[in-house]
């Protein structure tokens, strides 16, 4: 079997990547020019250097590939100016798709795996979710309006134009080798290291071990059903949660001071007004609060049921996420002295 993973650099696109390898399989990926590869550097895998717009790179990757893993998403919420977002998420993904159904490579191609979100999944207060509850775009932030539209997009490729995809629903992923530095990462490695000065209350996330996700979406091109969206996510856990763990893993005292909702949708409205006043892009703001509270858990049932998928308990993620921070500042540390 060979595979293309398109964003193979980033956090999940890397674990896909050295999954794929280890189970044997023949492994393309497509990085961009000066990205960061540390995470897949030691594999060896054909490299196809180039961005979602290059249309060159992107036909000579593709072509004689059996499954395409797509892992491309600009994840950053707070932008002020939302347009790069709908530039990569939604512009860039029909600019890959339009080359994925050309008849040269359509005709050998068994699955096209899009990496999408949980938040394109329709939430409501007191009912759990499933793939058939679709967001409503009116309500939705810039961001997770540019991640339905995008997978949406794929699908209606699936079904006009006769590309075989599945659309993967990844919750929040934690887990080891975060050489990015994810936002969820950073909370683990603050809380590790004990310079996390707190917790908000109030904040829950649907989340899931990167390993896990990674093994959904190669289980998802060998068995999933073309034309349908799989929930990838283990459970529901709290920001505080993940910030004990990491901490008890490593053996530091647990944030102690934690602020309640409504100080933190204060300090979040404030930093919208400032981005405004200012001109900035704010971390901490209304839009990107609302995308770190989850309104209802989800049902992976769907996952387990057909594509044989079932996570391990995503504690055991934070866990992993914690000794990797650690780990790498003993490194460093050893590298200086």
């Amino acid at each position: 079997m060979r595979a293309l993973v398109v964003g193979a650099n980033g956090y999940l696109g890397s674990h896909v990547v050295r999954q794929l390898v280890a189970d044997g399989q023949d492994v393309r990926v497509m990085v961009r020019e000066g990205a960061n590869t540390i995470g897949i550097d030691d594999l060896d895998v054909q490299r196809f250097i180039g961005d979602i717009w290059d249309d060159e790179v992107l036909t000579a990757a593709m072509t004689g590939v059996d499954v395409i893993y797509y892992c491309v998403v600009d994840t950053r919420g707070w932008l002020r100016d939302p347009a790069p977002l709908f530039h990569t998420n939604v512009e860039g993904t029909r600019h890959v798709l339009d080359i994925a159904v050309r008849p040269e490579i359509l005709s050998g191609l068994k699955k096209f795996v899009f990496t999408s979100s949980y938040a394109t999944v329709g939430r409501r207060r007191g009912r759990v979710s499933t793939e058939e509850d679709i967001a409503d775009e009116r309500k939705l932030t810039p961001y997770v309006r540019s991640r339905v539209q995008a997978e949406k997009m794929v699908l209606q490729y699936a079904r006009e134009r006769g590309l075989p995809a599945v659309a993967m629903c990844v919750s929040t992923t934690y887990g080891g080798t975060d050489w990015g530095r994810t936002p969820h990462g950073a909370i683990i490695a603050g809380a590790a290291f004990g310079k996390l000065p707190f917790v908000m209350r109030g904040i829950e996330l649907e989340a899931v071990g990167v390993n896990d996700a990674a093994r959904a979406l190669i289980l998802a091109a060998e068995k999933g059903r073309v034309g349908q969206r799989y929930l990838i996510s283990d459970k529901m856990i709290s920001n505080a949660e993940v910030a004990r763990i990491a901490a008890e893993t490593a053996g530091v005292p647990a944030p102690a001071r934690s602020i309640p909702l409504p100080v933190t949708y204060l300090l979040a409205a404030m930093g919208t007004i400032k981005g405004r006043l200012r001109r900035t892009d704010e971390r901490l703001s209304l839009a990107s609060l609302r995308l770190m509270r989850a309104e209802a858990p989800v049902d992976h049932g769907k996952a387990m049921r057909e594509l044989g998928w079932h996570p391990t308990p995503v504690e055991e993620s934070i866990r992993e996420a914690a000794r990797f921070w650690v780990g790498l500042r003993k490194s460093k540390r050893k590298t200086v002295g």
